[in-house]
């Protein structure tokens, strides 16, 4: 959530931000929260004028009351009287009036970090680099839903039956793929310094809200009516959500955690060959890293979880590139975002399979996330994440683009967490 002293005093610049984000409507919405936070301060003015008057009124009954002028006395109680009427009156309309100013704020995304390029839509994005040669695959190479159903490792009519469209079940080969990168990642990540945590995968609504999933993405969640709980699209959700209303001591910095969850998210589901197989899904598995630093450290942080999230896919031995997504295309809650992309062989495009981002103080805002300066003043952390990996395409990737005629070789770094080192 953005800061309202910085739509008050930094307006053009939130509104130029919002606008690059691609936000309608950008400066009559900022200018509509500035005009509420102005009427807001009015009526706290006013508010805080009576609650003095009332208890400077209050002192004064006590000492007539003591000389004994009990006519004045009672003339000051019944102005007390009023007094508490009236600022009861305004302390209710203060609290409408903020209940206002947090919804709108609530509806404005983040505001885009200087680097991030102008443009509306994937096709504008930058390609920040590019890894690994493409390989050439023999004729009569085959997509991956056709090579899952030829191993029989995955199975979609099964998860249809159970659960319906985008819900497969992995089998045999495919189960043990599964597994096997799910340690091998948790292993790299505790590797590279991040705590590993198990979280719940079901979340309360002020986690949904302390990320910014709420109320942006409520109609692509997974509600659980009756108890107000969400399934969690990302572990980002539950793990960030560890240090809601915290004040991290500042020697406990940076925090680095990592953690394994199955994710659920609804919006899956549209047709065509660009979603078909394991390309988009209901629920799929992902390894998760969440970073939490301080504000002048976060963007060489973000550098450093771009590197690492590359390290791991150089040593799964796929091609990918790294983009820098641009206003348009960026998440809700994102400042900068690295998207890293593997290149399938067998569909002859380029699959996202990890978002790494810097949120600066937007969620810590929300969270009430916060350090003391050496100074003692309470600030705002920065909170990052990223996808170390998200599982559907790397498998789709890894069997697409090592497949042969008699089976799919299997990265070799995953060798000892498979047991095996070709599917056949």
């Amino acid at each position: 959530m953005l800061q309202l002293n910085v739509l008050r005093e930094q307006t053009e610049l939130v509104v130029a931000g919002l606008t690059k984000k691609n936000y309608k409507n950008a400066a009559q919405e900022v200018e509509a929260i500035v005009a509420l936070d102005q009427q807001r301060r009015q009526v706290q003015s006013q508010h805080d004028d009576l609650q003095a008057r009332a208890n400077a009124i209050s002192k004064e009954i006590g000492i007539l009351m003591k000389n004994g002028d009990r006519e004045k006395a009672e003339a000051y109680k019944a102005e007390t009287s009023e007094l508490k009427q009236q600022t009861k009156s305004l302390a209710e309309q203060l609290s409408a009036i903020e209940e206002q100013i947090q919804q709108a704020l609530y509806k404005l995304p983040n505001l885009p970090h200087a680097s991030v390029p102008e443009g509306r839509t994937a096709e504008d994005n930058e390609v920040v680099l590019q890894h690994g040669e493409i390989p050439q695959l023999h004729e009569g190479a085959l997509p991956h839903w056709e090579l899952i159903q030829q191993y029989d490792i995955i199975d979609f009519e099964l998860g249809n039956k159970i659960s319906g469209a985008g819900f497969p079940v992995y089998k045999k080969q495919g189960a043990r793929l599964q597994r096997a990168l799910i340690n091998f990642f948790l292993d790299e990540a505790m590797k590279a310094g991040y705590m590993e945590v198990q979280p719940p995968i079901l979340v309360n609504e002020a986690s949904g809200y302390g990320t910014g999933q709420l109320p942006d993405k409520d109609g692509q969640m997974y509600h659980a009516t009756e108890d107000n709980l969400y399934l969690i699209p990302t572990a980002e959700v539950p793990i960030t959500n560890l240090y809601r209303d915290v004040i991290v001591p500042v020697e406990q910095l940076p925090i680095k955690n990592t953690g394994h969850t199955p994710c659920f998210r609804r919006e899956a589901g549209s047709w065509g060959a660009d979603v078909r197989g394991l390309n988009r899904l209901h629920q799929f598995d992902k390894v998760e890293i969440v970073q939490i630093t301080l504000p002048e450290k976060s963007y060489e942080a973000l550098e450093d979880m771009s590197s690492y999230i590359q390290g791991l896919l150089q040593k799964l031995e796929l091609p990918y590139r790294v983009l820098r997504l641009c206003g348009g295309d960026m998440g809700f809650t994102s400042a900068l975002t690295y998207d890293m992309e593997v290149y399938s062989t067998a569909q002859n495009r380029w699959l996202e399979v990890s978002s790494a981002s810097n949120f600066e103080t937007y969620q810590s805002n929300r969270l009430k996330l916060r350090y003391k300066t050496e100074s003692g003043k309470t600030q705002l952390l920065h909170t990052l994440n990223g996808s170390a990996l998200a599982l559907p395409r790397i498998v789709a990737a890894i069997l697409e683009n090592n497949q042969t005629p008699d089976g799919i070789n299997m990265p070799k770094v995953l060798h000892p967490y498979l047991g095996f080192e070709k599917i056949s």
